[in-house]
């Protein structure tokens, strides 16, 4: 962990190698204030925040009160918000979210926990929020209030516009919000448009705020309260008024912060021995000036805040030549390793060749929409390639897609006139349950087969086209933390780390490709990089043999692409290649036209993809780099 207060940061930041580390931290910090209160004979006051950032804070708290005693009988807690209307026992409900993270498994009193009822007749929420303020006040104040933020930068669910002094009250949510919130309701069209919340001000009269933020999708938002004037059109900067606020961020919300982006203009003393600074630095200069990298000049760098890199590695032209050289060695057309050739600058070894490579997909559409083209070239060029579906993806089907499939079974039935009528029977209760389903009601265990058969069928399919034997390639893992049939799943267990273990020991790849991007809004890719990372170092540590000579690749998907400077292999595409590469997504036909669960991008997977592979060549090419119709790229893990 490490500790920034720059001039630019208005805030106090601390930031974390990742969420794991930050949040056990924070845990621990608050458990210390409760035991400190509980021998003082005091109330220990908290406000407690929903949403994917403090869940792994309240698993750690729970592991503490199960394993080393800490009692929360002291413990009186105030929640954010709620959606309104939401009946307690929703699956949406922050009711039942506190209850399955942290209220069920701790020994706090029923009487201490207070959540926004989502139930009240809308005209008397007024006196309600009123009451709820009161409630506050009558132990004294909040001591310790957690927060998340969203992308509109607001905290609870105070939406741009709302004042430093706003207090509980019933707010309409932003779009955006909304839109963040589709996929736990199963579509943008179920989600509230209304919500009671902590106000601004309420929670500003909270004695000690810790903000929690994490991944790449935060990292704008997080810049802009951290570095930014406060306005109520980014509420959450209204903290920078408060005596004892911190904000917790792990590496990837902190990238965009002024001491992580551009650490020579925000005064702080910059290593220029590092190779990666140095590359960080001239790749941000070229393209701020829109100049090719070998036409950047002294003046260039003197008056863009780079005159220490000058002063300490000489002229610019050698600096140019020695960054230029660096990006130029990460495009290869031979992402498994050129055969018989000299690999002293290429980013892949020579050999073995031909390789063992495993493709990793969190989902069953990830490695044609993320890496489809290097997927296809791989085979082109001779390798073994295996293909490992971490989850079933059958959430992210929608239930017109299940009757039309359960349907055709039955039909197929009838029409080959079977001696009993199973399928037949199985459409009819698909068709019911559906018929009577509640929104974001959980599907029946036949409803999530089928949607999961979709899902296997056409990642069979894109494997098929890609010149792949789905039945000696393609490896359906279904690990068990994604099999609830809800949008939020189960943490990282034993049993997802050893199927994925095994796996590794059974193929033994040479090359192992991963999805190295957080930015994934249902958390699903940052579990299942979590699955493989653990189960290699766990084989590391007893000594695998096949571990010594294998690389892993961090691939990204849908959500975003590596920074330019990260970038160590550059896979280009030709026109033909990304036409390819289309049709391999293409295959995953429940997921086109509409997914069911988007993001914040409306458009298609395989239209966010193209874009995202030709900007990045569209950047190498104003680099001075040769011009690509579009390039994948991918980072190393050094494991």
């Amino acid at each position: 962990m490490s500790a920034i207060s720059p001039p630019t940061a208005r805030i106090p930041v601390r930031i974390f190698s990742d969420s794991e580390h930050a949040s056990v931290a924070i845990a621990r910090e608050l458990a210390d204030f409760i035991r400190h209160r509980t021998r003082e004979g005091r109330l220990a006051v908290l406000g407690l925040a929903t949403g994917s950032s403090p869940t792994r804070v309240y698993e750690e708290l729970v592991r503490l009160h199960r394993e080393e005693g800490l009692s929360f009988q002291n413990v009186v807690t105030f929640n954010l918000d709620e959606y309104f209307p939401m009946s307690p026992d929703s699956l949406q409900s922050y009711v039942r979210f506190m209850r399955e993270y942290l209220f069920d498994h701790i020994d706090i009193l029923p009487e201490n926990v207070h959540i926004p009822d989502g139930t009240v007749p809308a005209d008397q929420v007024a006196g309600f929020c009123r009451h709820y303020e009161e409630q506050i006040r009558a132990v004294g104040g909040i001591d310790w209030q957690l927060l998340g933020i969203g992308r509109t930068g607001h905290i609870g669910f105070n939406e741009p516009g709302s004042g430093a002094a706003s207090r509980t009250r019933l707010i309409t949510l932003d779009h955006i919000t909304r839109t963040d919130a589709a996929s736990d309701f199963y579509g943008e069209e179920n989600v509230p448009r209304r919500a009671i919340t902590m106000g601004v001000g309420t929670i500003l009269e909270a004695r000690n705020i810790v903000l929690l933020a994490w991944g790449e999708g935060k990292a704008a938002v997080v810049k802009r309260m951290v570095e930014g004037e406060p306005t109520d059109t980014v509420p959450a900067t209204y903290l920078q008024h408060h005596p004892a606020v911190q904000v917790i961020l792990d590496e990837a919300a902190a990238a965009e912060l002024s001491p992580r982006k551009t650490p020579w203009l925000a005064g702080e003393v910059c290593n220029w021995h590092d190779a990666a600074l140095v590359r960080k630095a001239l790749t941000w200069l070229a393209r701020r000036l829109e100049k090719p990298i070998l036409k950047l000049t002294d003046e260039d760098y003197n008056e863009n805040g780079l005159s220490g890199l000058l002063a300490e590695s000489g002229q610019a032209y050698a600096i140019n030549i020695r960054v230029f050289n660096e990006l130029q060695h990460t495009i290869t057309g031979w992402p498994g390793g050129k055969p018989d050739a000299d690999d002293t600058y290429r980013p892949e070894r020579a050999a073995p060749f031909p390789k063992r490579v495993l493709i990793f997909s969190p989902h069953p559409d990830d490695d044609v929409i993320s890496m489809g083209g290097t997927l296809l070239r791989l085979v082109d060029q001779g390798h073994e390639v295996h293909v490992a579906y971490q989850t079933s993806g059958n959430i992210a089907v929608f239930d017109d897609e299940a009757i039309r499939f359960a349907e055709f079974v039955a039909d197929y039935d009838g029409a080959f006139r079977f001696d009993d009528q199973p399928a037949e029977t199985l459409y009819q209760r698909v068709a019911d349950f559906l018929k009577n389903k509640q929104p974001g009601q959980v599907d029946s265990d036949e409803v999530q087969q089928i949607k999961g058969l979709i899902r296997r069928g056409e990642a069979k399919s894109a494997c098929r086209y890609a010149g792949l034997d789905p039945d000696q390639q393609a490896h359906f893992q279904d690990l068990p933390f994604y099999e609830t049939g809800r949008v939020r799943k189960k943490p990282l267990g034993d049993e997802d780390i050893r199927l994925t273990m095994e796996l590794l020991n059974r193929i033994q790849p040479q090359q192992i490709y991963a999805a190295g991007d957080l930015s994934d809004p249902h958390g699903t890719h940052r579990v299942c990089l979590a699955a493989i990372m653990q189960a290699v170092q766990r084989l590391k540590a007893a000594g695998t043999p096949w571990l010594d000579d294998c690389w892993v690749w961090l691939y990204r998907g849908a959500w975003q692409e590596w920074d330019i400077d990260r970038i160590e292999m550059a896979v280009p595409l030709s026109p033909e290649e990304l036409t390819r590469k289309r049709r391999a997504i293409f295959k995953h036909q429940s997921q086109k036209d509409r997914p069911l669960f988007p993001g914040a991008d409306q458009r298609e997977f395989w239209q966010r993809s193209e874009e995202r592979n030709r900007t990045t060549a569209r950047i190498y090419d104003q680099l001075g780099l040769p011009e690509y119709e579009g390039i994948e790229a991918f980072v190393r893990w050094k494991f």
